[in-house]
C-alpha cells in the first residue's frame, strides 16, 4: 500500500510538472530570470554623476514582471528601459522656447522613469503601512518591507 501511494504521488507530480512546462509555452528555450542583484547604470553616452544602483531583483519577485517591464509580452526577451524606446531619452525633454521640462514627456527620460517606478512604489508601501499602523487593527502578517526613497540609499557615495 505504501509503495503504491509513493508511485502514484510521483506519477502525479510528473504529470503536473510536465503540464506546467507545456502551459508556459516554453519550446526548448528557457526564460532566464536574473536572480540576486542587478547593477543599474545610465545608458551609453550619459555621464554618470552618482554611483550605480545595486537593484535587488530577487527581492521583487512577489510582483508581476509587467509591473516594471510594462511592455513585455511574456515571451520575448526583456529589454532595458533605456533601450526599448519607452524611456530612452537621455535628458529631460524641454520646451525649446521656455527651456522648461515638458510635463507629458518627463517619463520618457530614463531617470524619471526609474525614479517614478522605484521611489513611487516604495512611497506607496510606506503610506499603506502607515495607514495599517494608524488603524490599530490586529495584523497577522508583518508589514510589507519598503525600499529606499532617498538618493544615497540607492546611490551610495563612492570611496
Amino acid at each position: 500500500m505504501y509503495k503504491a501511494g509513493t508511485v502514484f504521488l510521483c506519477a502525479m507530480m510528473t504529470v503536473i510538472f510536465l503540464g506546467v512546462l507545456n502551459a508556459s509555452g516554453q519550446t526548448g528555450e528557457e526564460l532566464c530570470i536574473p536572480t540576486g542583484s542587478i547593477t543599474l547604470e545610465p545608458p551609453d553616452g550619459v555621464e554618470q554623476k552618482r554611483a550605480s544602483v545595486d537593484f535587488p531583483h530577487s527581492v521583487h519577485f512577489s510582483y508581476t514582471c509587467q509591473e516594471c517591464h510594462h511592455t513585455w509580452n511574456g515571451n520575448d526577451d526583456v529589454k532595458g528601459c533605456a533601450t526599448s524606446g519607452c524611456h530612452s531619452e537621455t535628458a529631460t525633454p524641454k520646451d525649446e522656447k521656455t527651456g522648461k521640462p515638458i510635463a507629458g514627456d518627463r517619463i520618457k527620460y530614463y531617470k524619471n522613469a526609474f525614479h517614478q517606478a522605484c521611489i513611487g512604489c516604495h512611497k506607496e508601501i510606506k503610506e499603506k503601512n502607515k495607514e495599517i499602523e494608524l488603524s490599530k487593527k490586529d495584523v497577522d502578517a508583518p508589514l510589507t518591507k519598503t525600499g529606499p526613497t532617498g538618493c544615497v540609499k540607492c546611490h551610495p557615495k563612492e570611496d
